[in-house]
């Protein structure tokens, strides 16, 4: 459903930037950056206590859900007071219009957290698939309608709010229950306590992962900024649509095996295996062909997001790879171990973004490829690894069939590319470029590691199939 919807997404997400320009995304971007901070407090980490926490009786679950519109409610009036000082920050005085109609959203997303919740926790995939589908294209076909109709920042203001709205009533329909006022705190309190330290390294994680929005903005400007956001979206498209998807599902089956490390080293080594296998190649073939997608998609005034898309694309290479391990911190009893990192990493990456705009919006995106991994790896996935008893080397090893072959491919793309005349026009060399890649990755992953494609494929159709080595085990378990 996802990856069906996002060609959507993309096809309207281009004539909407072409319709609007980079001013537009900037002045949008910096109201967001704010809003999508508040909006993860406010959930204050019970979604994911509603599903870790399998014994709440059914008042337990129905106050929790009022607890959940309370801080709605709460933040919704937080945010109309805040508008004017994050306006004032910005240098921007739209951005409070922008900030008080979005409001609205705390609202709509606090009435979808109990049933979300409960449709996770009861493994209802299917239906939480239907429910993000139906968001995704809402939300595309109200932008372009607006933006069509000439109401500019406004058509992606609304579009958002008529698609959160319209998902909540159809999350509401779907999963039903009743909400109860909060009281009885300490009835609630394992659960609360559980959803703080999980609402803590959320807070972290949007904190150090939105510092770069914060200092383009802040130091280069909305036009720079709208630039940069774009080339973000385009690079976390295989984030956002695989790793996360993987990432959604993946913490009930943890909390299940969480005293069982060889089952956790399974789940861990083949899906970063299977992720690395469909993330890298398409993350490393985006930065390769950066110039020419920006070029024949969005035109030459777009020209300066190309170098914080190319950089931008690598990162989110290494992250989609690694987006696990935070996971297996928190969901084998070591979250407040998971939050100290992430406040760590707050720490730390502010700087080195500040520093590195002083080169500009390409400066700001080195920092996600210099000190982000080495942070990374020491921290997260260092102890990650002790935790399920895995060694470096078969970490590795894991993902060695995505590095070996995207590597092949990056080498194919470039020599094809110091070989094309300079008098073919963008879109052409884009298609000549990606038709190599593709291939070059396609055959040498088939001749290389033919058992494990054939193993995963019969995996998709539902058959026994042949699986070696690392292959998806996470069937066997």
């Amino acid at each position: 459903m996802r990856w069906s919807t996002q060609l959507v997404s993309w096809l309207v997400t281009l004539i909407v930037a072409r319709l609007l320009g980079p001013a537009t995304y900037g002045l949008v971007g910096m109201a967001t950056l704010y809003v999508s901070f508040a909006q993860m407090i406010s959930e204050a980490g019970l979604s994911a206590a509603l599903i870790q926490q399998r014994g709440l009786t059914e008042d337990q679950v129905a106050r929790l859900g009022g607890v959940a519109l309370v801080l709605g409610v709460g933040f919704a009036a937080i945010s109309l007071a805040l508008s004017t000082p994050i306006a004032w920050f910005f240098g921007e005085p739209s951005v409070r219009w922008i900030i008080m109609a979005l409001s609205a959203t705390f609202l709509t997303r606090g009435l979808q957290v109990l049933p979300r919740s409960l449709l996770a926790r009861d493994l209802e995939f299917r239906k939480l698939a239907w429910i993000d589908g139906f968001e995704a294209v809402t939300v595309a076909l109200m932008t372009l309608v607006l933006a069509v109709l000439g109401l500019r920042v406004w058509a992606l203001v609304l579009g958002t709010l008529l698609g959160n709205l319209a998902t909540s009533l159809l999350c509401l329909r779907w999963r039903p229950h009743r909400l109860a006022p909060p009281g009885d705190f300490a009835s609630l309190e394992q659960a609360v306590t559980f959803g703080w330290h999980v609402a803590g390294s959320r807070i972290a994680w949007y904190l150090y992962s939105n510092a770069d929005f914060a200092v383009v903005g802040r130091v280069l400007g909305k036009a720079a900024l709208g630039a940069y956001a774009f080339g973000w979206d385009i690079a976390s498209v295989p984030v956002e649509r695989v790793s996360a998807l993987v990432g959604n599902v993946t913490p009930p089956f943890f909390a299940a095996v969480n005293q069982d490390p060889a089952a956790l080293r399974r789940y861990l080594s083949g899906l970063t295996e299977g992720l690395g296998l469909v993330t890298l190649p398409a993350c490393v073939g985006l930065a390769l062909v950066a110039r020419e997608f920006v070029l024949s998609a969005l035109g030459g005034r777009w020209l300066d997001a190309v170098m914080p898309l190319r950089l931008l694309a690598l990162y989110a290479g290494f992250r989609s790879i690694v987006t696990l391990t935070p996971q297996i911190l928190v969901f084998t009893g070591h979250a407040k171990r998971n939050m100290q990192f992430s406040v760590l990493a707050v720490a730390v990456l502010p700087g080195v973004f500040y520093l590195g705009s002083h080169w500009g919006t390409t400066g700001v995106a080195l920092g996600w490829i210099t000190a982000y991994p080495l942070l990374y790896c020491a921290c997260f996935v260092r102890s990650a690894l002790r935790i399920v008893g895995m060694s470096w080397r078969a970490y590795g090893s894991a993902l060695w069939p995505a590095v070996s072959t995207t590597g092949v491919m990056t080498l194919a793309v470039l020599a094809l590319r110091a070989a094309l005349p300079a008098t073919w026009s963008p879109g052409l060399r884009l298609a000549a470029l990606g038709v190599t890649g593709a291939t070059a990755y396609g055959a040498v992953l088939y001749a290389a590691y033919g058992d494990r494609v054939r193993g995963v494929l019969d995996l998709l159709r539902g058959q026994p199939g042949r699986r070696t080595g690392n292959q998806l085990a996470v069937a066997e378990s």
